[in-house]
């Protein structure tokens, strides 16, 4: 799912924030990334969405190398890419519904299609019984995994995830972890998380 041979990236004003890194996450996979400040974790999270491109080396996703990847092709290939954030940037005047259905709205599904997809998406989360509540009434577990299922209501193959777990408690923290690692069991889901955490660490397959 993905794949780096030899990435560097080397900003303009000299500083080089990754160096010869190789790696690959294959299906079903669940990965940890970890490293301290300014190791270069978020420069890696942004080569595998497009947003910055490698100075050296090349960055495979889903099978498609990004080294000259056309603008116009950007848009598809985020589609692939589900990205939950450490605050999970919920709608709040909004339901739960409406939150998880915005990336199906984006893409102009059909409104029997956003709710089928909506309805299996919050079913995966354990939240099926809240598509109609606000955010605001959800404790903070609840609305992180209501921002997973927003991020993988289009079933894309890979899920990157930023500290998803920094704003939680340890048992919420623990929750989110093992839907992580159901997504992946079940779904054939490739998950990189981004953590400062060694005990949550130790929950993952392997750690980068």
């Amino acid at each position: 799912m993905l794949q780096f041979e030899h990435v560097t990236k080397r900003y303009e004003t000299g500083h080089e924030a990754l160096a010869d890194v190789n790696f690959t996450l294959d299906a079903g996979e669940f990965a940890f990334l970890t490293g301290p400040s300014g190791a270069g974790k978020s420069t890696l999270l942004k080569l595998i969405m497009a947003i910055e491109l490698a100075t050296r080396g090349k960055v495979v996703v889903n099978g498609q190398s990004l080294e000259k990847i056309a603008r116009r092709k950007i848009p598809v290939l985020r589609r692939q890419i589900g990205f939950v954030f450490q605050n999970h940037h919920l709608l709040f005047d909004r339901s739960v519904f409406e939150n998880v259905a915005l990336p199906l709205y984006i893409q102009g599904t059909e409104p029997r299609e956003v709710a089928r997809k909506v309805s299996a998406a919050l079913s995966k989360v354990g939240l099926h019984d809240k598509a109609k509540h606000m955010p605001i009434g959800l404790s903070g577990g609840e609305q992180q995994r209501v921002g997973i299922a927003r991020a993988v209501v289009t079933r894309p193959p890979i899920l990157l995830a930023d500290e998803p777990t920094g704003n939680l408690d340890v048992k919420s923290g623990e929750e989110v972890i093992n839907l992580f690692k159901d997504l992946c069991a079940n779904d054939g889901l490739s998950v990189l998380m981004v953590t400062h955490d060694p005990v949550l660490a130790s929950m993952a397959d392997r750690m980068l």
